[in-house]
């Protein structure tokens, strides 16, 4: 299949699957939905394109290992996390809600095809390696695979240390201040936009794959100014109050650094 042809076909495979799960989550009445096929979403599309353009070469196979490792961690995660809330949606969504009051379900299904978009923009470093002819191991591919092990086990490390504090039934004003989230109040969102980093270098190994800077650099805005940190640190404020003042003032917000001293 042609370059070409398999981003059409991608493209068209995930408008339907999201228009599927925009009809799911309108039935459950929880829109969170959304997040996990995202995340599973992105594997689909990578690996049909490496499936389909290329020819079984081990530089393949590798693109399409690190992609399932990290989108079928961080897919479940999201589906057992949004399975344990349901009823309940995510803030993110329950604001959506009030600002789309009126023509709810009407609003989210365009936001979905927005999300089945952002799919496929995001999967183009996996396309960009599946079209390459030039199979050859690199020192690219050597360096971008190093980072996004480094990138999941990072993240993966976060989200079990959020998981266990959660699971230690803490009070409403207790803040997770264990392992990673000592040094970051974000290290999940860090970890993540390590991963992208990793996969874009990754892709640089192949002809035209530095293109796709794009990638990480929408992940890293996305976390920073979108959908990442605002919204969280604003329902953690809500929820948390001066605990969470403090914590603001004292740890990094993103890259894991040292914790200041107070006073």
């Amino acid at each position: 299949m042609t370059p070409w042809l398999a981003a059409v076909c991608g493209a068209a495979t995930m408008s339907v699957a999201f228009i599927i799960a925009w009809g799911l989550a309108r039935k459950w009445d929880n829109y969170s939905l959304v997040d996990a096929v995202w995340a599973f979403g992105i594997c689909f599309t990578g690996i049909f394109w490496l499936a389909a353009c290329g020819d079984g070469s081990v530089k393949l196979w590798l693109a399409g290992g690190l992609l399932a490792m990290w989108s079928l961690r961080l897919g479940s995660h999201l589906e057992r996390r949004i399975r344990r809330a349901h009823p309940q949606e995510d803030a993110r969504y329950t604001k959506l809600r009030e600002v789309w009051s009126g023509r709810v379900p009407a609003a989210f299904f365009w936001f979905f095809q927005v999300q089945a978009l952002s799919v496929v923009i995001l999967a183009l470093p996996f396309l960009f390696i599946a079209a390459d002819r030039d199979r050859a191991w690199s020192p690219w591919e050597s360096v971008g695979l190093a980072i996004t092990l480094l990138g999941i086990c990072g993240e993966a490390l976060a989200d079990a240390q959020m998981t266990r504090f959660k699971s230690g039934n803490p009070g409403e004003k207790e803040i997770c201040q264990k392992g990673l989230w000592r040094y970051s109040r974000h290290p999940n969102y860090f970890f993540e936009s390590v991963i992208w980093l990793g996969f874009y270098i990754y892709a640089c190994g192949s002809a035209w794959g530095w293109t796709t800077i794009h990638a990480p650099a929408i992940i890293v805005f996305l976390l920073l100014k979108v959908t990442g940190i605002p919204p969280t640190e604003a329902s953690a404020v809500r929820r948390k109050g001066d605990a969470y003042r403090r914590y603001q003032e004292t740890t990094s917000s993103f890259i894991p650094w040292p914790p200041k001293r107070m006073g």
